[in-house]
């Protein structure tokens, strides 16, 4: 993953936040992480990547992050189901606007929600992750992209 790259995945979760919430992300400089150590919230949205290019992009937010979300777009039922299906849309939607930057063979999975701040995920041996952390509305999440 280059520098370049790493600013396309920097520049979609802020657009993300732009167009779905009209409430700007503070972007923080991603940085190199260890495997071991990797950042992990409430939910946990893991997209897998094929084709071309193999790893992992995941997005992790706490609870209260997604909840206000939902409000934003509207939404009354902020129910577990549906900050969980948030998680993965979240995702699924940075994947594929990644995607439109890096080709049609960047193929990326369905999602797979992750709850729970004990989990771990398991990133492809030898693939580098990349943390970019952010902040929305005062709280912390991630986007961890581990792709080659």
């Amino acid at each position: 993953m280059t520098e370049v790259e790493l600013r396309v995945f920097v520049a979609i979760v802020k657009n993300y936040f732009e167009q779905q919430t009209a409430v700007a992300a503070d972007v923080y400089t991603p940085y190199l992480a260890d495997p071991t150590a990797l950042p992990i919230f409430d939910y946990t949205g893991v997209i897998g990547i094929s084709g071309v290019r193999q790893g992992c992009v995941y997005f992790t937010a706490p609870a209260e992050m997604l909840r206000r979300i939902l409000k934003h777009a509207g939404e009354t039922d902020l129910s577990v189901r549906n900050l969980a299906d948030l998680a993965g849309e979240i995702g699924n939607t940075i994947s594929g606007n990644a995607r439109r930057q890096f080709g049609h063979e960047f193929l990326i999975s369905v999602p797979v929600v992750i709850k729970g701040l004990g989990q771990t995920i398991s990133l492809p041996k030898g693939v580098k992750a990349y943390v970019i952390p952010f902040c929305w509305e005062r709280l912390d999440a991630a986007l961890v992209v581990s792709v080659v």
